[in-house]
């Protein structure tokens, strides 16, 4: 299980150090605008005006605003990567695969509370963005290996992460429904769902 996550959440070649210098340049500027204006107000253009780069230079490295939220996301999602892999049980290994699973989503839940806007920017890009991203693949692939026991794993790992949608979850704060609300009913979810497919002949 841990070498093939493990070659799921390897790092990106190495770059040039003034890539490197451009880059933390470009991404403090998109950090800094979509806190203060909210991350629909911002354009690539605002960034790169703001990081004293060409726009060119911002499209290059990063494609797109979709593509600098991404970027700035990638460090938070490495944190969470790493404590999947090595941090202590019950998020790591140690903890039977239940319960693993479990404190995963709240885990997730957690990081949706911190970054819901840029999340659901990440996610909504285009049609079936959120599947293409390579941290999704990460979360599915290791939910899948912690539901092997069940039916279709592949399956029941979609659909628990289906819970932690970011457009979905963006709604339901629109309706009303607080953090932890959502974190309680997350919770619930996947606990009833683990716990009758574990039973199940």
């Amino acid at each position: 299980m841990t070498e093939e996550l493990l070659h799921l959440a390897r790092s990106a070649p190495k770059e040039r150090a003034d890539a490197t210098r451009n880059r933390t340049r470009v991404l403090d500027a998109a950090a800094r605008l979509f806190a203060e204006h909210g991350t629909d107000a911002v354009t690539v253009d605002a960034v790169a005006q703001a990081a004293g780069v060409g726009k060119g230079t911002v499209f290059r490295r990063f494609g797109d605003k979709s593509g600098l939220v991404a970027a700035l996301l990638d460090e938070r999602e490495r944190e969470l990567q790493r404590e999947v892999l090595s941090g202590d049980p019950p998020l790591g290994p140690g903890a039977p695969a239940p319960q693993r699973a479990v404190a995963f989503l709240d885990a997730y839940v957690s990081y949706l509370t911190d970054q819901l806007e840029l999340i659901r920017l990440s996610e909504t890009a285009s049609p079936g963005a959120r599947y293409r991203i390579g941290s999704y693949r990460f979360w599915h692939r290791h939910l899948a290996i912690l539901c092997e026991d069940t039916a279709d794993p592949d399956h029941l790992a979609h659909l628990l992460l289906a819970a932690v949608d970011a457009d979905l979850n963006t709604a339901l704060r629109a309706e009303g429904y607080d953090w932890s609300r959502i974190r309680a009913g997350v919770r619930d979810l996947a606990c009833r769902v683990l716990d009758e497919t574990s039973s199940s002949p």
